[in-house]
């Protein structure tokens, strides 16, 4: 069942099933691929409920693989389409029957619900979240119609990839809300800063604090 709406936007998580192995593989080592998936569980599951509590018109998981007891009530979910990340964002944004719609990934638990309230509601064209590493965290069209051109074709997963999509938008003339930069969580280093900036209650650094205490 899917929540009431609340809110002007359509609010999209793209994210992997958290399956040892295939998530996270940059924190292993010093963490064990079992590890590294309990921590992108984590993320994601603060993500979720994050958006869950983030005023919204719909919320949709675009997911990769398989649902698993960390999805919580409230999600419209549909499967990521083959391809580049730049196509499947692009697809992504399809499922929006209209706009504006703000596009989040899985790896900034930081991530609060104040950060998502206003999307939607000034006016803007775009909205464009950067990431400390080169790419971006989140991206909003005021009409997903046009994620097609906006997004394919940006080089992804590069340490310019924020600044290309920036480009892009910019190109297309279009009006831009730019909100706060967050790192995301790659390494163990950005695991250990990201917990710090969590909001009371997040999973995110408990269960980054209990790998920290168990026996090696």
């Amino acid at each position: 069942m899917t929540a009431a709406p609340t809110g002007p936007a359509t609010l999209l998580v793209i994210a992997k099933e958290p399956v040892p192995g295939r998530v996270k593989t940059r924190l292993t080592p010093p963490y064990t691929p079992q590890e590294a998936a309990a921590l992108a569980e984590a993320s994601l599951t603060d993500t979720l409920r994050t958006v869950l509590r983030s005023p919204a018109r719909r919320r949709l998981l675009v997911l990769d693989g398989d649902l698993g007891p960390w999805l919580p009530p409230g999600f419209e979910v549909v499967p990521q389409i083959p391809g580049g990340l730049d196509e499947r964002i692009a697809a992504a944004f399809a499922h929006c029957d209209r706009g504006p719609a703000l596009l989040v990934g899985m790896d900034t638990p930081q991530l609060t619900a104040e950060l998502l309230s206003t999307v939607g509601q000034e006016g803007h064209d775009a909205w464009f979240g950067p990431a400390a590493d080169g790419g971006f965290w989140a991206l909003g069209l005021a009409d997903p119609t046009h994620a097609e051109a906006l997004v394919r074709g940006v080089p992804m997963s590069t340490d310019h990839t924020g600044a290309a999509q920036q480009l892009r938008l910019d190109e297309a003339g279009l009006s831009v809300r730019h909100l706060p930069s967050l790192r995301d969580v790659d390494t163990a280093a950005d695991a250990a800063a990201v917990a710090g900036l969590c909001p009371p209650g997040a999973r995110f650094p408990a269960v980054l604090a209990s790998l920290a205490q168990a026996v090696r």
